[in-house]
């Protein structure tokens, strides 16, 4: 297959190197969309028709996310549940735990498929969060009713662009992504929604899309991926303090956050 970075002549991010284990492990191969079913060039131009947003339905098989869903049952005691009056209520997992308890997640994030998708969509080269940012990649668990996020954006506090990523792993509920496009142009705003169904991969730019997901019903589940690409791992330390403490109310949990490199996250 010809990579699609080629084609575009942007440089790819440097992928971690993988360990001897990895590289006989046919799950690290397992883990990537499905680059042979997408025709990238309507895709891009969505992309960019759209102000920097996309979702991608079956973008990952069920064969793909089958190594992600088996690691979710060991999962479930790491949740750290919040809620937020009148704004958040919902579980989080940060990429501390999923790296101590969950390697698969990391190597979905550092796959070259996933990489040459997202750089040949938004035309930028992008680069992985920094080892310090919980926000890296993390799951939202909607699992109790009233459980939501309202309006809001993924404010970058880097220097440069932050985008987001969203893949559904589990949706048995009627929750739905909301959001609005062009919403700093009255002339061009318009409405949207989105289900987040299994292997259904969602782009965009977290300066620029506004969105929710509305509530949770009784006796429903929604569980998905959040990964966060950047284009500079430049922030004024200020900012850094105001995104730890934001993760940390809004999301994971002091200890999770604050937790030294060396200190087990219990």
């Amino acid at each position: 297959m010809v990579s699609l970075l080629a084609a575009t002549g942007l440089p790819q991010y440097p992928a971690r190197a993988m360990s001897s284990a990895e590289r006989h492990d046919p799950t690290a191969s397992r883990i990537q969309p499905n680059l042979e079913t997408l025709d990238i060039a309507r895709l891009k131009s969505t992309f960019a028709r759209q102000n920097e947003f996309i979702a991608i339905d079956d973008c990952f098989s069920a064969d793909a996310i089958a190594p992600l869903l088996d690691c979710l049952p060991s999962l479930e005691p790491r949740v750290h549940r919040n809620f937020i009056p009148r704004h958040k209520k919902g579980g989080s997992i940060s990429r501390f735990d999923l790296d101590r308890y969950a390697p698969a997640f990391a190597e979905l994030y550092r796959s070259e498929g996933l990489s040459e998708l997202l750089c040949a969509l938004c035309n930028r080269s992008l680069k992985p969060c920094p080892d310090d940012d919980p926000h890296t990649y993390a799951l939202y668990y909607y699992t109790e009713a009233g459980d939501h996020i309202g309006y809001h954006y993924d404010t970058s506090y880097y220097k440069g662009a932050r985008y987001t990523v969203l893949i559904g792993l589990v949706d048995q509920s009627s929750c739905k992504l909301e959001y609005e496009l062009f919403r700093d142009d009255p002339e061009r705003a318009q409405l949207g929604t989105a289900s987040l169904k299994p292997g259904t991969l969602v782009f965009f730019n977290g300066d620029k899309l506004w969105h929710r997901v509305t509530p949770c019903g009784e006796n429903e589940r929604r569980i998905a991926l959040t990964l966060e690409f950047v284009t500079s791992h430049e922030m004024n330390p200020l900012l850094r303090f105001v995104s730890n403490m934001k993760d940390s109310i809004a999301y994971f949990g002091f200890r999770q956050v604050f937790a030294k490199p060396d200190t087990p996250r219990e």
